[in-house]
């Protein structure tokens, strides 16, 4: 698994701090993980009722399976296959980046917000929702934590829930 941009885009300086290479490996192994079950869930929903409740879904039984680091990386899993197939349906991958940028309180660190920072402005603004995801986890970030605001356009994130399961 690549970044959009590839490792050269991801490593070298610019709005936001290179990440260690290990950084960067050990989020691919733990996005690797879930990919199995998330490539199967997304295309199951392809095929079901657009309409369908999210938590009856296959996407909505995964997230409820997992624990706060396994939605993390089911998140930037699911925000790095949108950012790679946007010209593609995403619509399935996209709800699913909605609801996990719903939860709070899942722990995210702040290397994983730039991690996908840098995706998002890879990707270019042709991307559909490519701000939702690392957005709403940066507000989770302590304050000094988080990137300045001037980093990226306004973008409306789908308001927090509180609980593990909220909505699930």
């Amino acid at each position: 698994m690549t970044s959009v941009a590839g490792w050269a885009a991801a490593s070298t300086p610019g709005a936001f701090p290179p990440l260690p290479r290990a950084v960067a490996q050990s989020f691919y192994r733990r996005m690797r993980a879930v990919a199995p079950a998330a490539v199967g869930a997304i295309e199951r929903d392809r095929a079901a009722d657009p309409e369908q409740v999210f938590a009856d879904t296959a996407c909505g039984r995964l997230v409820g399976s997992l624990d706060d680091a396994g939605l993390r990386a089911l998140g930037m899993w699911t925000h790095h296959w949108c950012m790679r197939f946007y010209d593609d349906d995403t619509r399935v991958g996209r709800r699913l980046v909605r609801e996990i940028a719903a939860r709070a309180e899942l722990g995210w660190t702040a290397d994983e917000v730039r991690w996908m920072l840098r995706e998002s402005f890879s990707a270019g603004p042709a991307a559909a929702d490519r701000f939702t995801l690392p957005r709403a986890a940066a507000a989770q970030l302590p304050p000094a934590d988080r990137p300045p605001e001037g980093h990226w356009p306004e973008v409306e994130v789908p308001r927090q829930r509180s609980g593990r399961h909220a909505g699930a």
